[in-house]
């Protein structure tokens, strides 16, 4: 799970610095400070179990597992890209590793993902479906419609808020009439509950003992996971709507430094903790060096393997 985290936040950080220099074109949207949300959600999931995530859905690629270099390239417009460089960072998918993809509309993959659970009912398999979403998607409709539907199907999906406090510029307390998202899951009459989002390993036992549920039968549950994203809403987001000083009593919880810490007392060695976070960044490293390398796909691709 470490090495997972710090491959998105090397990810992450690459990303910053190549839309710096003009490498990425449009925006980007980062999960820097949000890892351990990712890792510990689909860490207590199956392989087989189909995610669907948002805008900010880099960190949810990386924790299935998929190729660093192949979501490089898909960012960058590359044909060596999950979608030849036509999904680019809001339409990525890659359904061999059951992700039906990013999603650029606010609450817009949530009833996609709905839409999988109920087709894994139909099918009679124990595979269940996992949405992620921040907190601003549960003021859609499609929230509140995809809920519904679930409970009173008793679909196998596990609903995720990833609670970052604001909804681009605006403050959940001010959006969010209960103030945080876990109680309107009564309104469902599914189990709906808060989690610390950024200590990993209690994520990944809400998480676990979510899914469990689910996969027995017990219907749909939503949780909410409390976390920050250290970055902007998006690369061009200023961050005027919340002080210095909240952002540096933030980053003293950074998730990735806590699990460091408690590395040692898991009988990790500092050479290893080293190690395995000097490799993470290496492969981001390749993974920018190769996508940059590799040839334009997008439009130039249009006609070819189309339906590969």
């Amino acid at each position: 799970m470490y090495r997972r985290m710090v491959l998105i936040r090397a990810f992450e950080e690459t990303l910053s610095d190549l839309f710096g220099k003009g490498v990425l074109g449009g925006t980007s949207h980062f999960c820097i400070g949000q890892e351990a949300c990712a890792v510990g959600v689909i860490d207590a999931a199956r392989p087989t179990d189909w995610l669907v995530s948002n805008h900010r859905g880099h960190g949810h690629l990386l924790a299935r597992g998929l190729d660093s270099t192949k979501v490089m390239g898909e960012l960058m417009g590359k044909i060596t890209g999950y979608c030849r460089g036509r999904g680019g960072s809001q339409h990525l998918c890659a359904m061999d590793k059951c992700f039906l993809g990013t999603n650029g509309i606010t609450g817009g993959g949530i009833p996609i993902a709905t839409g999988a659970a109920f087709a894994l009912k139909y099918q009679k398999t124990d595979h269940i479906a996992i949405a992620f979403f921040g907190d601003g998607a549960s003021n859609q409709g499609t929230f509140h419609e995809s809920l519904n539907i679930a409970s009173l199907w008793k679909l196998p999906i596990l609903f995720v808020c990833e609670n970052n406090l604001y909804g681009m510029s605006n403050p959940t307390a001010k959006a969010c009439a209960s103030g945080t998202i876990a109680p309107r899951a009564a309104a469902y009459a599914m189990p709906g509950s808060a989690h610390d989002g950024l200590d990993v390993q209690t994520v990944y036992d809400a998480a676990a003992q979510a899914i469990a549920r689910i996969r027995q039968g017990g219907g749909p549950e939503l949780l909410e996971l409390m976390t920050y994203r250290f970055c902007g809403h998006s690369k061009n987001d200023p961050r005027v709507y919340r002080t210095r000083t909240e952002e540096e009593e933030m980053r003293r919880r950074d998730c990735i430094a806590a699990l460091e810490q408690k590395l040692p007392t898991l009988g990790y060695d500092q050479k290893t903790i080293t190690q395995t976070a000097l490799g993470a960044r290496q492969e981001i490293a390749r993974a920018a060096e190769a996508a940059l390398a590799a040839p334009a796909g997008g439009q130039a691709d249009a006609t070819q393997g189309l339906f590969a």
